[in-house]
């Protein structure tokens, strides 16, 4: 079945400039990587990227591709600067943890003793908010945001706009992606701490680490190695739209360069960060108030990635895609920063270069041992950003799924028992009127019609 229900948040030749790092410019992984991004640069899919691939203590691969501006024709610097969107949500999250450790807040305080924000008489708790449970509207999935994001304002007007949404549905019931949430631990922190939000990430995190090249990103501040941000369109690369950088927040406005992004990986998955009972909470994904278990922690999924353990986040924002992944049982860290928003995005590379150094298990089927008639129906709910109908249908051993609107239909072979099926990485259970999809960022309910 393909994501049709997730809506994202929102050169004729290449140069590469390669740092001596242990990485060998021969060997077949080196080789695979200079092709996959010479093709995409020259195709104008992106402008440039940096990546690092770094495995049992040997850099694999720590290279910049293409373009940091295409209008000067300048190359991708070595350590260049990039905007990383919600690869930012991590750093929150492991803030917020710094705070419960300190006594100062707990993950079942409800929020609003930090934030004035009227819930209806529901209670919201922290833990709600870092695992995208809370039912919260997001900020970015709200139209009179748009409007909003070109500006600079006092922050209370986004929580004052986001409080007028209304709830997705119940805390605890579904997890939908949620930049509010973020956006408002960002507000707790610094309320918290009596710091900027800013402050308390260097202070505690980038300056301890020597991650002196990780910022909170600014609009008009002049930063050395700076790429420039573009999008993608059928007829050519065009600059990134303007966003201020007040809004993004503790959600995704931090800026890093891949090489400081590998030293905070390390540090935080070898207990340099968190204590070992605080990195757990960071790491172990939840589950639902009726018991079914998440793929997504905080500000970090962990899940089995086609049979690998996976500890991983992307970001998107505008002109900037950033994925970053670590494979405990293999030692493996990617990083990879693209200064465009396309199709081939940061998460593309990363899988490609993923897949070349470890065994991508696709999961194995069984026959159905469900009547699949009577799971034919029409199902409605919320997903991320607008309500979904999909409709079920039966095939020779299969069901097919098709979303209300769209042409398309997906058919589901991989059977796995339970009323559950698997494609790719997504799992789809259909039983007692409700179509679940559990896509790792998203864990979606529809009611039957």
């Amino acid at each position: 079945m393909k994501s049709f229900w997730i809506i994202p948040f929102s050169v004729v030749f290449i140069l590469f400039s390669c740092e001596n790092v242990g990485n060998d410019s021969s060997s077949p992984l080196q080789t695979f990587a200079d092709s996959l991004f010479k093709t995409h640069v020259d195709s104008s899919n992106i402008a440039g990227a940096s990546v690092i691939v770094f495995q049992q203590g040997k850099t694999l691969i720590k290279q910049s591709y293409g373009f940091a501006s295409l209008e000067l024709s300048v190359p991708m610097p070595e350590n260049a600067s990039f905007e990383i969107g919600s690869v930012t949500k991590q750093f929150t999250a492991a803030a917020t943890l710094r705070l419960v450790e300190a006594g100062k807040i707990s993950l079942d305080d409800d929020f609003t003793q930090y934030i004035d924000f009227d819930t209806k008489g529901r209670k919201v708790t922290i833990d709600q908010l870092l695992n995208h449970t809370s039912g919260i509207s997001s900020y970015t999935e709200i139209r009179a945001f748009w409007d909003l994001s070109v500006h600079s304002y006092e922050r209370d007007s986004l929580v004052r706009l986001v409080e007028t949404e209304g709830f997705l549905f119940e805390p605890g019931e579904a997890l939908i992606y949620n930049n509010s949430g973020y956006y408002f631990l960002g507000l707790i922190i610094e309320e918290v701490s009596g710091m900027t939000y800013e402050e308390y990430l260097t202070e505690h995190f980038f300056e301890p680490l020597g991650m002196n090249d990780t910022y909170y990103c600014s609009t008009s501040k002049v930063v050395k190695n700076k790429a420039y941000g573009y999008g993608y369109s059928p007829d050519g690369l065009q600059q990134k739209a303007y966003l201020d950088h007040t809004w993004p927040y503790a959600a995704g406005s931090l800026c890093s360069t891949a090489s400081d992004l590998l030293t905070w990986m390390k540090a935080l998955h070898n207990g340099d960060v968190l204590n070992d009972d605080l990195y757990t909470s960071l790491t172990t994904p939840g589950t639902l108030d009726d018991g079914s278990k998440l793929r997504y922690a905080m500000g970090l999924s962990n899940f089995s990635n086609y049979g690998n353990p996976t500890i991983s986040h992307g970001g998107g924002i505008n002109g900037f895609l950033s994925d970053t992944r670590y494979f405990p049982e293999s030692d493996l860290y990617v990083v990879c920063l693209v200064n465009t928003t396309g199709p081939q995005g940061a998460g593309f590379f990363a899988s490609q270069l993923s897949w070349k150094l470890l065994t991508k298990m696709e999961t194995e089927g069984i026959e159905l041992d469900i009547d699949a008639n009577l799971l034919v129906g029409t199902y409605s709910g919320q997903a991320r950003g607008r309500m979904i109908t999909v409709e079920v249908g039966t095939a020779p051993g299969a069901i097919t799924t098709s979303m209300v609107g769209r042409d398309d239909v997906d058919t589901l072979t991989t059977y796995i028992g339970n009323n559950t099926w698997r494609n790719g990485n997504d799992i789809i259970k259909i039983e007692n009127g409700e179509f679940r999809v559990d896509q790792v960022g998203g864990y979606y309910i529809l009611k039957e019609e």
